[in-house]
């Protein structure tokens, strides 16, 4: 294979939708390495909760962006984007071929198409806003970003307020929009090809469904009431403000009862399943597979493997 041409592969998909096996079996048979695109698995001690491939899947196929980062650091897209890069240079140089996969769509984007490559936030200015989102409301955020980026304000809406915040914390650290900001895209030097896993809805819900009593049968509440003792809050710590998470610290809290967690960690990962959904349609160059309760496990990887040669010999 001539690894000059620079192509990778991208394979994407909603989260229990089957990306983290169909990739080490493609690994395997095309030389690749993955670099895991997922915003939380990139986190240490919650593994349980990220569903992370065990340490056998992981030894057989090199992964990075796994259980790297303490929850108290700070990440986010751009940087991914830029630390992405530096790997998939490195894994080009081992003359493998680098397998993006993971469902968190702006990271994917900003790795293959570019973002641009924020600064760590400042954690005052972070805290700062946080008092004012509590004190004062979305709304007062949001009409400070229209005031001081109003091409980026018009883009989100009020309740998009994590964006809102990350486009207030660029302009307070950097004295630059955002919007000015994400216009100086890095150059990309090799291509992509996207494949999307589009499993049937009724079948990706019993996926999710069963994944999460797998995953409180694995001990996902244990995992959560040590972070919960050390008086972790997911309200202050982003790495934790995520589906299967935020709900133990509300059941640890005595917010929920264990049926109603478990309930709620279905609910809303089928809601986030949906938003993934909506975002990756959006993007036409992804080839999309339609799996249901009937297919193989093989049919996939062979249609994955089947597109990846064309990409490569076009």
């Amino acid at each position: 294979m001539n690894l000059t041409k620079r192509k990778i592969l991208v394979i994407v998909g909603p989260t229990a939708s089957g990306k983290t096996k169909y990739s080490i079996e493609v690994a395997k048979i095309i030389n690749g390495e993955i670099i895991s695109a997922d915003s939380r698995q990139v986190y240490k001690n919650i593994s349980i909760a990220t569903a992370i491939p065990d340490e056998k899947q992981r030894s057989s196929i090199k992964h990075h962006f796994i259980e790297e980062l303490q929850l108290e650091e700070e990440f986010n897209a751009g940087k991914f984007g830029l630390l992405g890069r530096e790997r998939i240079e490195e894994i080009f140089k081992r003359k493998r071929i680098p397998i993006v996969v993971g469902g968190s769509g702006l990271y994917v984007k900003s790795l293959i198409d570019g973002l641009f490559d924020s600064e760590p936030v400042d954690p005052k200015i972070r805290g700062k806003l946080n008092q004012l989102l509590e004190t004062k409301g979305k709304e007062y955020l949001y009409n400070e970003l229209m005031r001081i980026d109003s091409e980026s304000a018009l883009r989100l809406k009020p309740h998009y307020f994590r964006r809102v915040i990350r486009a207030l914390e660029v302009y307070y650290q950097t004295g630059e929009k955002i919007s000015t900001l994400q216009k100086n895209i890095p150059e990309i030097n090799f291509s992509s090809l996207q494949v999307g896993l589009g499993v049937d809805r009724n079948f990706l819900y019993e996926k999710i469904n069963n994944r999460v009593d797998e995953m409180v049968n694995r001990g996902l509440v244990s995992e959560i009431e040590v972070l919960f003792k050390k008086s972790y809050d997911y309200k202050k710590f982003n790495s934790l403000n995520t589906v299967g998470i935020k709900e133990v610290f509300q059941f640890l809290n005595k917010e929920l009862t264990f049926e109603e967690m478990i309930s709620k960690i279905k609910q809303n990962s089928r809601r986030y399943a949906k938003r993934q959904m909506t975002w990756f349609r959006k993007d036409k160059r992804i080839k999309w597979i339609n799996i249901s309760k009937s297919t193989k496990d093989s049919e996939v990887v062979d249609f994955i493997v089947e597109e990846w040669n064309k990409f490569i010999n076009e």
